[in-house]
């Protein structure tokens, strides 16, 4: 590794520990939270099973276990789709046609 991209990654994460124990602040319109929907409610919610709700999702049922545990969060695709069915949970019918 370049020497440079050592000293900026070292920066990093400098700045990182310091804004976690709040040793610097951040202007707000720097700082971008995304809500992690609750995935176990949103599939209570239309009365799935765990296999029924993977399937639906095209993800593996291990995957939802790990999510509703909080072992894993959901990111990418996964995220967005699961935002988008806690905000418009209609699109469950949609889901369960394809």
């Amino acid at each position: 590794m370049k020497a440079h991209f050592f000293e900026r990654l070292r920066t990093s994460v400098e700045q990182m520990i310091a804004i976690e124990t709040g040793e610097l602040n951040v202007a707000e319109e720097y700082i971008h939270t995304v809500k992690i929907p609750d995935v176990k409610n949103l599939r209570i919610a239309q009365r799935l099973k765990q296999q029924e709700f993977a399937q639906m999702l095209g993800v593996s049922l291990s995957l939802v276990q790990s999510w509703e545990l909080n072992r894993r969060i959901p990111n990418g695709p996964a995220l967005k789709l699961l935002i988008m069915l806690e905000r418009q949970p209609q699109l469950f019918e949609t889901l369960k046609a394809l």
